[in-house]
């Protein structure tokens, strides 16, 4: 067996940076920007009003002073002229300062008479004029790679983008297998299942900007195997779910051997999730996890989001830990990394970290109340509620 982070690496090693595509703007939310991208112009592109009131020269806005109102600008109609002394320009948000002005008074400030103004006596000092470029300046930046946020999509339509390049979805083939499964709505007999692993890692995959294609059950013989492998050829990454085991049913790794699948690793030093197996079959990727649904999600969380960030050409890094305190005493571990699942509470400082009592790989509901993994390494002694430990947020 090999630890989880050997494990991670070599997985890591069957992906590659996907292909880049222009999407339009409106449709890229979510997805990664693949190559930096310039603004086109000043942002904003002229000194703008940045309230309702009247634009004067700052050297003659004293209180009690007395302006002619020469004209009207509002936003997206400029006013052409040139404000003199003892002249105001009637201006609204967002509409160009016309030459000669450098300051705007706020309407609350003035009292209108006809076409003639008169300043208050207490008057607010700031000048209410947005510079040119205040935001940002041609050339300006959003880097890559980098997750496309709504803000991001915000300033790159201000920065006038209709489109962005941003990385291809990973395509994953989704692949259940075992007599013992049906699909969610069907009747099961007395001695089967419903399947739930594809539909948990898909929603995973697809929150992490893969796409996931689910493809029928594969039976527990090598012909539906094979017809269901056969089906997956060309994904990027292949994920089967059950069946990598080494029980006389569990074919997953001698029908893939014998389809040309390159094997990486077979079994990790954790809990749950031990059979778990990594290789290249033709040009995909293949992870085959372990069937247990707890199991299956877990090892999700650990290999299978870090895969997809590097197939979108993110940053893989370290595993998205977090510290917290132990709120009850646990006895020491055993020889396999141990991903408990847990629940996290606010605390003093840090939060604090529960695991659950029953900690069985088939118990789906605790895997739903919690929203931590606490880890521990192999071999960990025994920890006093108050001691610092790592979770991984899920």
């Amino acid at each position: 067996m090999i630890t989880v982070a050997e494990a991670l690496a070599q997985c890591l090693a069957l992906t590659r940076v996907l292909e880049v595509e222009d999407v339009p703007l409106a449709e890229a939310a979510g997805r990664v920007l693949a190559r930096s991208v310039l603004a086109e112009r000043d942002q904003p592109p002229f000194a703008a009003s940045a309230m309702d009131g009247y634009a004067v020269r700052s050297d003659d806005a004293t209180s009690g002073a007395q302006f002619r109102v020469i004209g009207e600008a509002a936003a997206g109609h400029v006013w052409h002229g040139q404000i003199g002394g003892g002249e105001a320009l009637r201006i609204f948000t967002g509409a160009p300062v016309p030459e000669g002005a450098d300051r705007i008074i706020i309407q609350e400030d003035v009292t209108r008479d006809g076409e003639r103004i008169t300043l208050g006596d207490k008057l607010d000092q700031k000048t209410h004029i947005r510079p040119s470029g205040g935001d940002f300046r041609k050339g300006h930046r959003i880097e890559a790679p980098r997750r496309l946020s709504p803000a991001d999509i915000a300033l790159a339509a201000s920065m006038n983008h209709a489109t962005l390049p941003v990385t291809r979805r990973p395509e994953v083939a989704l692949i259940a297998t075992g007599d013992e499964l049906v699909q969610p709505g069907e009747t099961p007999r007395p001695d089967q299942i419903i399947a739930s692993n594809t539909y948990g890692l898909k929603a995973l995959i697809e929150a992490e900007g893969g796409h996931a294609r689910m493809l029928p059950i594969a039976r527990d013989t090598r012909e539906s195997l094979e017809h269901v492998l056969g089906l997956a050829a060309g994904a990027d990454l292949i994920v089967t779910i059950g069946g990598a085991s080494v029980g006389d049913h569990d074919l997953v790794g001698e029908v893939a051997a014998a389809m040309g699948l390159e094997r990486s690793f077979y079994k990790i030093a954790m809990r749950p999730g031990k059979p778990l197996m990594a290789g290249r079959l033709a040009t995909s990727a293949l992870v085959g996890l372990p069937g247990n649904p707890v199991s299956s999600m877990v090892c999700g969380h650990l290999f299978i989001v870090p895969m997809l960030h590097a197939f979108l050409g993110l940053p893989t890094g370290e595993r998205r830990l977090t510290h917290a305190r132990l709120a009850v005493d646990l006895s020491a571990n055993g020889p396999r990394e141990h991903y408990m699942r847990a629940r996290l509470i606010p605390g003093n400082g840090l939060p604090e970290i529960t695991p659950f009592d029953a900690q069985d790989s088939s118990l789906l509901t605790r895997l739903a109340d919690a929203d931590a993994l606490l880890v521990r390494p192999p071999h960990q002694e025994p920890q006093t509620a108050g001691a610092i430990v790592e979770a991984l947020l899920i």
